[in-house]
């Protein structure tokens, strides 16, 4: 450990070394933090005002850019160095770290944009007691509220870290928007030596393993035709029936954990014609790679297997039934170990705001640096929440500057604080 420089106020814990991150050194930053904290609580009040705003911005997963826009103003407005929307739709800006060197490392702090409901939602926030409802208020309005509230915190003069931090506001997290912002990001951002992605509502979960997915559309097609007098060419709903059903027999694993659900069916233009065509879709998840691709396999057979068994039956000299699975999902799994520095470093600073640190798995946009080798957690932002992707949705405000001074701390330990005012 680097001696403290620059003062009483300046000191300098790297976490991203080997070595375990001591628990001196977490409550020494956490307690150098202790005006940073006092800032947010006197924000608190705009900071939720931020979220309804937020929140009642239309983002559909694939059409983000009012919501960016809105987020780009505030990263200017905030002093962020580069402000720059890319070619994924993400806003990013940086506060620089007192390392500014050619190859400098950068931590990145990352809230997607976008929501799962459709434009027409109704999207007006409304007050029903201590809570705040409607659609999106707490995932992400909740995420992107507290990106802005700690970049406006990382100042780079009360608060000074060697390392630089980027703030990226995300598109495509929901859905089939398959993390394509998070994948554009880190695919083309250099020397990111950690991230963190603040989702939603909550303060005492850790998201240290990366639930992976592939996703995939099979369809069957056929020649048709009427109920009795083409009776006997390939049906193609039922080629989809028996792929459903051999899919959701397949044995799964538990160690690591594996699920497969068929989502949707559908197929055919009405009850008194062989359908032509058939589709479904097929959700597989797990948090090993190696898992993904074992059961991808067992997909594919199982469709084959349903496509051969149609044309087996099928009456002599009608055309045979085909079939296509397309890849229309594919998010990474990863694991950072229990003991990493950012993982200790985040239960350690859970701890110190007085919460109970519990480690889960989820899907977030910390699957893409998890992916690609590079530690990375997810974190709510504070207050309470339920109801997430429906119209119902909830926050309430609960003690939310405790989620907040959590995430400032682990930034802060990641980012190496230097100094604090």
């Amino acid at each position: 450990m680097r001696r403290p420089t620059g003062g009483p106020n300046s000191l300098h814990m790297p976490l991203l070394s080997s070595a375990p991150t001591a628990a001196s050194d977490v409550a020494r930053v956490h307690d150098a933090l202790a005006r940073a904290r006092a800032r947010l609580v006197a924000r608190d009040a705009v900071t939720v005002r931020d979220q309804v705003t937020l929140a009642e911005i239309p983002a559909p997963t694939g059409e983000e850019e009012e919501r960016g826009a809105w987020v780009a103003r505030r990263f200017r407005a905030l002093g962020l160095a580069d402000v720059r929307v890319d070619a994924a739709g993400n806003v990013v800006g940086r506060r620089p770290g007192e390392d500014r060197s050619e190859d400098a490392p950068r931590v990145a702090v990352c809230a997607h944009l976008d929501t799962v409901f459709p434009r027409e939602t109704p999207l007006q926030v409304r007050h029903e007691g201590r809570r705040l409802v409607g659609p999106g208020i707490g995932d992400n309005g909740r995420g992107l509220t507290a990106m802005l509230a700690l970049a406006e915190t990382f100042d780079g003069v009360q608060l000074r870290t060697r390392h630089a931090i980027e703030f990226v506001a995300t598109t495509g997290e929901e859905g089939l928007g398959d993390l394509r912002g998070a994948k554009r990001y880190f695919a083309e951002t250099p020397n990111v030596v950690a991230a963190v992605a603040l989702d939603g509502a909550g303060d005492e979960r850790i998201v240290h393993r990366a639930v992976g997915s592939r996703r995939f559309r099979v369809t069957f097609a056929g020649p048709g035709g009427h109920s009795w007098a083409a009776f006997g060419v390939p049906n193609a709903v039922h080629a989809a029936a028996r792929a459903a059903a051999a899919i959701a027999a397949l044995p799964l694993d538990d160690s690591p954990r594996v699920t497969v659900s068929v989502g949707r069916i559908g197929g055919g233009i009405c009850v008194n014609a062989i359908p032509a065509d058939a589709w479904l879709e097929v959700d597989l998840r797990s948090t090993s790679g190696a898992m993904l691709d074992r059961y991808e396999q067992s997909i594919r057979r199982a469709v084959h297997g349903a496509a051969y068994e149609e044309n087996v039956i099928r009456a002599e000299g009608t055309p045979a039934l085909t079939m296509r699975v397309e890849v229309i999902g594919d998010r990474p799994g990863g694991e950072l170990a229990a003991e990493a520095p950012l993982v200790a470093g985040a239960v350690a600073m859970t701890r110190l705001v007085g919460r109970v640190p519990e480690l889960g798995a989820a899907s977030t946009d910390a699957n893409v640096p998890l992916g690609r080798g590079v530690p990375a957690i997810a974190i709510g932002a504070g207050g309470r929440g339920g109801d997430a992707h429906t119209p119902a949705e909830w926050f309430e405000n609960a003690e939310g500057a405790v989620g907040l001074a959590r995430a400032l701390g682990i930034v802060a330990l990641a980012a190496e604080l230097v100094g604090a005012a």
